[in-house]
């Protein structure tokens, strides 16, 4: 029986949320017997993968920077066509009109599925709501990484082919089993460097005020991106030379993860963070804000972590004391931390993929 072949369309495979779900998503459509390509724009790989990857980066050098796009085209049109690509999955943002309606006409002999991975609709809708619903409403499906965002489609665009697939968590058993004695007096972010999205400015002066650097506690940012050096002069604004230290990305932080007491997300807006998921299934619990969207579809408010108002930085320090000096509340979120996330496993995830490509 021949196997359905699935392209999977990113902007790279580095240093992103989209990215690593990207490279994941290569990893469960094999699991479910599809044979997978992997389409990367930019030459940035730092995730894992499975199955074929074409680098139209590296295909098309050597062109001229005006025609590199067009040629970029061209080559991922003739990749489609040679490779007989039954589905394609478009993971990129997409917010040039006449680019996309470009890249739907090169996707037209294929099943087009389109992911939303974030409430900053900007990134993937056009300004004009007439192109939009051009754009998405005879897809075979617009899947959003959070019922917030599919509500959110639904509400401007009343788009009928929505449905809500959550991102995955992918962890080894052997990894999960791994336990730590004793946490260390560390809050962990892990992540992207980028101050427009995540708001470490918040992060900083809320972790200032909780001063929880007298109790000898550390934040630890591990992560790259364009705005480390405005973290760095942030960190010294608000006193905290010797209390806040930049770690480098790394691909799996699962240990400096289990180590933490707890972790932390200050985001103005996400679509469904890995990170707290994948913190809450190596049993740590989370404090965040409740940003649009995510937090508040895997954060159950003292149960499994902290859900605080958005832009509150006294509520947000408040909370960081809280899982310092409540032990019965500490306690008891990170007992119930793995359990939470169960439905977000990769076998669970991987089912409800399976389900609708097979079924469209």
């Amino acid at each position: 029986m021949n196997k359905k072949k699935v392209a999977i369309v990113s902007i790279s495979l580095g240093k992103g949320g989209a990215e690593r779900f990207a490279g994941l998503l290569t990893f469960m459509l094999e699991s479910s017997g599809f044979e997978v390509h992997s389409i990367i724009v930019n030459d940035d790989i730092d995730y894992e993968y499975t199955g074929a990857l074409f680098n139209l980066e590296k295909e098309s050098a050597g062109s001229f920077s005006v025609f590199r796009k067009l040629k970029k085209g061209k080559l991922l049109r003739n990749y489609l066509n040679q490779n007989n690509i039954d589905i394609v999955i478009d993971s990129r943002t997409r917010n040039i009109l006449l680019r996309e309606l470009i890249t739907k006409f090169i996707y037209r002999n294929s099943k087009i599925y389109y992911i939303v991975h974030s409430y900053n609709f900007k990134e993937y809708f056009p300004s004009s709501k007439f192109w939009s619903k051009i754009l998405y409403k005879n897809v075979q499906a617009l899947i959003c990484v959070s019922k917030a965002i599919e509500e959110k489609v639904n509400k401007l665009y009343e788009l009928k082919n929505t449905i809500t697939i959550y991102n995955p968590f992918s962890i080894e058993e052997e990894e999960l089993k791994k336990k730590v004695l004793e946490t260390k007096k560390v809050i962990l972010y892990f992540g992207r460097f980028e101050e427009k999205v995540k708001n470490f400015t918040l992060m900083l002066e809320a972790f200032s005020q909780s001063k929880l650097y007298e109790k000898g506690y550390q934040l630890h940012l591990m992560g790259s991106g364009d705005d480390a050096d405005f973290i760095q002069q942030k960190i010294k604004t608000f006193n905290l030379n010797g209390y806040v230290k930049i770690l480098p990305f790394k691909e799996n932080p699962f240990e400096e993860v289990r180590e933490a007491k707890f972790t932390i997300l200050t985001s103005y807006y996400e679509g469904f963070p890995l990170s707290v998921i994948e913190s809450l299934a190596l049993g740590t619990p989370v404090v965040a804000v409740d940003c649009n969207s995510g937090p508040r579809e895997i954060i159950q408010n003292e149960f499994n972590g902290l859900l605080v108002e958005d832009h509150n930085t006294k509520d947000l320090a408040e909370a960081m004391n809280r899982f310092v000096d409540d032990a019965e509340l500490y306690r008891f979120c990170k007992q119930n931390a793995v359990e939470s996330v169960k439905h977000l496993s990769l076998k669970h995830i991987s089912d409800q993929w399976k389900k609708l490509l097979n079924n469209q």
